[in-house]
């Protein structure tokens, strides 16, 4: 598996996104965790969670246990994952989603990720939107007292803007390790927050990087380029997609979400794609 620099660490080209086996549409567990120890067999060491990430109101972290459980069951070497986790969105369980970005509810928050994920410091610990009630440097002065208080090893911030990235560059410096926006064929407008970050040298995690779970698989059909670039290669529009991605920026790491085996394969797979400049050229074209 290729690899990519978050902050300090080195870690797969491809991510795993567990967004889809915690909310909606939730599969079997056995299948979720055999999703996970899929992605790990194929090399993947990024799986990216957040406590938002359930259904019900009572079962906040869901998907944080899941990998938790995942990862203790699995038979090979675990040392090089970074899981990546974030707090400051909630879901109260109507269906609906709310903020807190308040340092009181991030530090809660904090800790009770830490006690789902069995470990004493987060690897990546993501501010997970903004909240319009709360001064941003305030949420990010949270971060900043996680780190110094040895909660968490990175920070992140996630639906940035670029004034936010600075805002968050300048608390934080070099301990600002990520942005995790929404970015992918069907959404560009995240680009100036993508090129923004290759300048501060902060890594980029594309979320829904193939336009999310109702929209990937008739990503080809909405995107013909990606289907007659991948007829080309004998690939799969999907896989383009994420090589498309690794090929146009050094900081990018898409994460694309999975509940099955055969998807987290295919997608560890698209980094052994080699785009010509030529079909870069062409599918960076499509807006």
């Amino acid at each position: 598996m290729h690899v990519r620099q978050i902050g300090e660490t080195k870690v797969s080209a491809i991510g795993l996104g567990g967004m889809p086996m915690s909310i909606e549409g939730r599969p079997e567990e056995s299948r979720s965790i055999a999703t996970i120890h899929a992605a790990l067999d194929a090399g993947i060491t990024l799986i990216d969670t957040a406590d938002a990430y359930h259904i019900g109101g009572g079962e906040v972290g869901h998907n944080e246990s899941l990998i938790a459980r995942s990862l203790a069951s699995y038979g090979g070497d675990i040392s090089g994952v970074l899981v990546a986790t974030k707090g400051g969105h909630l879901r109260p369980g109507d269906g609906s989603w709310t903020l807190d970005g308040s340092p009181k509810h991030l530090r809660a928050a904090c800790e009770a990720s830490l006690r789902r994920l069995g470990v004493e410091a987060i690897g990546l610990y993501q501010f997970h939107r903004p909240d319009p009630t709360v001064p941003y440097e305030e949420s990010i002065g949270a971060l900043a007292d996680l780190l110094d208080a040895g909660k968490a090893r990175m920070a992140g911030i996630s639906n940035a803007d670029p004034d936010q990235i600075r805002t968050a560059h300048r608390i934080l410096g070099r301990r600002l390790a990520s942005v995790q926006n929404q970015y992918s064929p069907a959404f560009r407008s995240s680009e100036p927050e993508l090129r923004l970050c290759e300048e501060l040298g902060i890594a980029f995690l594309p979320w829904s990087p193939l336009g999310g779970i109702k929209s990937a698989a008739d990503l080809g059909t909405r995107y013909r380029p990606f289907a007659q670039v991948a007829a080309e290669l004998d690939s799969t529009p999907q896989q383009v997609t994420l090589a498309w991605m690794l090929a146009t920026s050094p900081v990018t790491v898409p994460i694309p979400g999975s509940s099955r085996p055969e998807t987290i394969r295919a997608s560890a797979a698209a980094v052994d794609l080699v785009l010509t400049p030529e079909q870069v050229s062409r599918l960076s074209q499509i807006s």
